[in-house]
């Protein structure tokens, strides 16, 4: 069904016309619903069942910045349930749906970022452009995507869930807008997206220790995506109350990112990381390729002393566990701070560490810029740094450049 069967026009208001469309597909029992090229205006939507939502080359879906707008929901929130204003396109307990084409999705966010700066989203949180909750079979296909409020591509509890050929654009200075972050999701293939955002591009997590049912995200493949700025190439965590595991990345440049890959959780967020190969990676101009970070301070009680604690704490739910990581096949040049910082914790080190055939070249002529170490303060143009971990493997590890000398072991075997 195309939406000028309905009595869109280019250029006015069409969000209802869209909705009644998307509406009457499903009641049909599904069907493709069409924005042809030119530009279109709408209003939040929700996707239903057996739809797929096509942006026809040349088609620009353009999202009002009116707040009111985007009905405010219970959703989750960086890991937390809390108040927030429904997505700009949303669905949930859906099945079969899909967004294709070659069009562009506009989410106008630069007045949803003035406003957080401002400290005016107190009431209820930004929206993310795309989330999709408790849906099953999904498909996000071909389209570029830019401007988002805050998170880009959302899925939430999904499964079966299929990203390919995306292209996000969100400005390198734009709060909080994750590219891509499946969260308590199985089934993932993310491939040959390219990302260029103001948080991290891919960020794979499983709710917080506050979050309801906290389940796990699993089995995920992130396969031939380029990713340019952005806080972190692939990121696990820091939400990962449910676990994290079973997480394949490969074949991807990442260019400019601060990180390469990058893990994250501290006490008190419990939950393990496990089974996360990494290969056929090459980065350039990254801050620091290799960052695992049991200390991170992130979310509500990230600043309480027991999460920087040097001493050993008692284990309980609550401690963190990252184990079994296969790094490998890795080129790193115009490395601009650390080649690697491994960080596990006293009480809970990382386990079964493997990092091989990788060669990490670090900046020569340029300024170097500190990464945070987690227990050494700021670190610049040093080595692979670890510290708590069982089981470390480095197999042809060559690390070029780095002042003070190539590797830093403190409680390690």
């Amino acid at each position: 069904m195309l939406i000028t069967e309905l009595g869109a026009r280019r250029g006015e208001p069409c969000g209802e016309i869209i909705q009644r469309a998307i509406d009457e597909t499903a009641a049909q029992g599904g069907g493709r619903v069409a924005i042809p090229a030119g530009e279109w205006m709408t209003g939040g939507l929700v996707l239903r069942s057996n739809v797929e939502l096509h942006l026809e080359a040349g088609a620009l879906l353009r999202f009002t910045d009116d707040f009111d707008a985007y009905p405010v929901i219970d959703a989750r929130w960086e890991g937390y349930e809390q108040p927030c204003h429904r997505a700009l396109l949303y669905a949930k307990g859906e099945k079969n749906i899909s967004v294709t084409g070659l069009g562009t999705l506009e989410g106008q966010g630069a007045k949803w970022w003035k406003a957080f700066r401002a400290g005016e989203m107190k009431d209820a949180a930004r929206p993310y452009f795309i989330s999709f909750e408790d849906c099953e079979r999904v498909l996000l296909r071909g389209f570029r995507i830019q401007n988002s409020p805050a998170w880009t591509l959302h899925p939430l509890r999904c499964e079966n869930v299929s990203i390919r050929g995306v292209s996000i654009f969100n400005p390198s200075d734009s709060p909080n807008t994750d590219g891509i972050d499946p969260e308590s999701c199985r089934h993932v293939r993310i491939t040959d997206c390219h990302i260029d955002v103001g948080d991290d591009c891919i960020a794979i997590k499983a709710g917080t220790e506050d979050a309801r049912t906290p389940a796990p995200c699993e089995n995920i493949t992130v396969t031939g995506c380029t990713m340019v700025h952005g806080h972190g190439g692939v990121v696990l965590g820091s939400e990962m109350s449910g676990c994290i595991r079973r997480v394949s990345i490969s074949g991807c440049v990442f260019d400019g990112t601060d990180r390469g890959i990058r893990f994250k959780t501290r006490r008190g967020r419990g939950g393990a990381v496990e089974d996360i190969s990494a290969t056929g990676i090459v980065m350039h101009n990254v801050i620091c390729p290799l960052v695992v970070n049991s200390q991170y301070f992130c979310g509500k009680g990230g600043k309480d002393a027991r999460v920087s604690d040097p001493n050993a704490l008692p284990v309980d739910e609550g401690t963190p566990h990252i184990r079994r990581v296969h790094i490998g096949d890795v080129i790193a040049t115009d490395v601009r701070s650390a080649a690697g910082c491994l960080y596990g914790l006293p009480e809970a080190p990382l386990e079964d560490v493997s990092i091989s055939n990788t060669q990490i070249i670090l900046v020569e002529d340029e300024p170097s810029v500190p990464v945070m170490a987690a227990t050494q303060g700021a670190v610049t143009l040093a080595g692979l740094h670890a510290e708590h971990v069982r089981g470390l493997r480095l197999s042809d590890v060559r690390i070029i450049g780095a002042r003070g000398g190539e590797l830093t072991l403190i409680d390690v075997d």
